[in-house]
């Protein structure tokens, strides 16, 4: 039985579609690759804040904690390129593995690619959990990348083309929202083996990981893959069953033969990336690459990769430390809740600024106690200060997790044309993975220079943020996804001015679609 149903308006062709189970059904399956994300996210900080992992792969770090120099500044005592590289590392080889992704998600499906990304995602898990040394422990992250890699590249892009017009935004941030009940789910599973007598805790910590990645492979093999993806590959009967069954109704001949248009004109294309660079194509590149830059320039992998750290840092106990991520953590998940419900109402637009403002504020006060309360040698807070900072940090995480967080992967996902799609979003995990290496590999060495300034640091990149969303960014709220060029960048005020030339599209003339509904609407032709 259909959860709902709703008629979308485009360019004048209607598109029936209800809100199926199985629509729901793959959503969720296939949005656990995001789950693997957070786990891996959330895991690293509370990992290398355990004093046994520290003394097996980073004895000089053990010793800075545990025996501190007096002439040691307390924002120094994690700093260390090894330590940062366990945590970046795994960004670094996503970067590199996001290139063959796109290969794979175009030439063979994005269903296809998530079954690569789950199986990479399980030989690392079993690496890290078995680490004797620190050559087989970066092996292990390594390999946890490439998963990272070819998951951000295939679920976003299968999300958006499943999904309803009028709930895209909604059922695409499902990948965000098990992003955070990953990091959550990292910070319990830290906060219960911290306890644990022995060596081991870290090991189990690094091994649970094993329960996302099977659910991401066994959400591989049981999902369909996208209409969308069907056509493309030439599989035109059975890319019209698969819409048929997702959309609840045999009336989608409209959205088929838009899909049909659009796999052709993608056909022209020889070179997806060199097509990116095209001009009717800059806008969407210019957004998505400012995006992942925007999104980890506010600040946000550096609490989540490092929560544990940084709470140690500003005096908290080792048991508060993880606690406290904890609660950032389920603050996380909520937020995105939050935004699952109101993308689609409010829009875009709304909560990115809105969140700006949220992010600017509360990182400025954090600066400001900080300065004031700790210093190179004394970093004790004092209760009240200390859950004033939690809560400012809460504060901080709300706003990125019903914004920046979710809308960093949702705009670009559903802005680019079928012929760029896998090329565009490569570029954007591309850029993500070398952002959120840069940010993980200099957050520690940051810290122990700028101290609190790290955090006046990223406000000022919060303000340029929200001024670029204020004059660049267009709505995409209710926007088909195969119509954002006729709808957004053809009415934007600078970037209607990229969308005037056809001639470089693809070297010949082509009918939009556009023009293909109007003859459907006046003659009922097909094509």
């Amino acid at each position: 039985m259909a959860g709902g149903g709703f008629a979308a308006p485009a360019n004048g062709a209607v598109f029936e579609a209800k809100i199926t189970p199985i629509v729901i059904i793959s959503c969720i399956m296939a949005a656990t690759g995001g789950l693997m994300f957070g786990y891996d996210v959330g895991i690293s900080g509370g990992v290398t804040s355990m004093d046994p992992f520290l003394r097996k792969f980073f004895p000089v770090v053990f010793r800075k904690k545990n025996l501190p120099d007096a002439n040691q500044s307390n924002y120094c005592e994690y700093d260390n390129q090894g330590l940062q590289l366990f945590t970046s590392s795994l960004y670094l080889a996503a970067l590199v593995a996001t290139f063959f992704a796109s290969y794979t998600t175009r030439q063979l499906g994005r269903r296809l690619t998530m079954l690569i990304a789950g199986f990479f995602f399980i030989t690392g898990v079993v690496l890290n959990a078995a680490a004797q040394d620190l050559a087989m422990l970066i092996i292990g992250r390594i390999l946890l990348g490439c998963g990272v890699g070819f998951a951000n590249q295939a679920v976003p892009v299968f999300l958006s083309e499943i999904a309803p017009t009028q709930i895209r935004g909604g059922l695409n941030i499902l990948f965000q929202l098990n992003v955070t009940i990953g990091i959550l789910f990292a910070n319990l599973v830290n906060y219960g083996t911290a306890k644990m007598h022995g060596e081991n805790g870290w090991r189990v910590s690094l091994g649970i990981a094993g329960v996302p990645a099977c659910l991401l492979t066994l959400g591989a093999l049981l999902v369909t893959d996208t209409p969308n993806s069907l056509i493309e590959r030439g599989k035109l009967e059975e890319g019209k069953a698969v819409l048929r069954k997702i959309r609840g109704t045999d009336n989608i001949e409209p959205e088929f033969n838009e899909l049909v248009e659009a796999s052709r004109v993608a056909q022209l294309v020889k070179n997806p990336f060199r097509n990116l660079l095209k001009r009717r194509n800059r806008p969407q590149l210019i957004i998505s690459i400012a995006l992942q830059v925007f999104q980890q320039f506010t600040g946000i992998n550096a609490i989540m990769f490092y929560a544990p750290v940084l709470f140690n840092t500003l005096g908290f106990g080792g048991n508060a430390s993880l606690y406290s991520a904890v609660i950032t953590g389920a603050v996380n998940v909520l937020s995105t809740i939050v935004s699952i419900y109101s993308v689609d109402k409010l829009g875009r637009r709304i909560l990115l600024l809105q969140a700006g403002v949220q992010m600017f504020l509360s990182q400025v006060i954090i600066a400001i106690i900080l300065g004031l309360k700790v210093k190179d040698h004394s970093n004790h807070l004092g209760h009240g200060y200390a859950i004033f900072v939690v809560i400012l940090v809460c504060t901080f995480v709300s706003a990125f997790a019903w914004s920046w967080g979710p809308l960093g992967w949702l705009i670009p996902s559903e802005t680019f044309p079928l012929e760029t799609r896998s090329a565009g979003q490569s570029v954007t995990v591309c850029t993500n993975m070398l952002f959120t290496f840069v940010i993980g590999q200099a957050f520690l060495s940051m810290l122990c220079k700028f101290k609190f300034g790290i955090f006046l640091f990223f406000s000022g990149w919060v303000l340029v943020m929200s001024l670029f969303v204020v004059f660049l960014l267009p709505e995409t709220k209710n926007v088909p996804i195969e119509e954002m060029t006729e709808k957004v960048w053809k009415r934007h005020w600078l970037w209607k001015r990229f969308m005037d030339n056809d001639e470089d599209f693809v070297g010949v003339e082509v009918n939009t679609i556009k023009d293909v509904n109007k003859k459907q609407q006046t003659n009922g032709s097909t094509l």
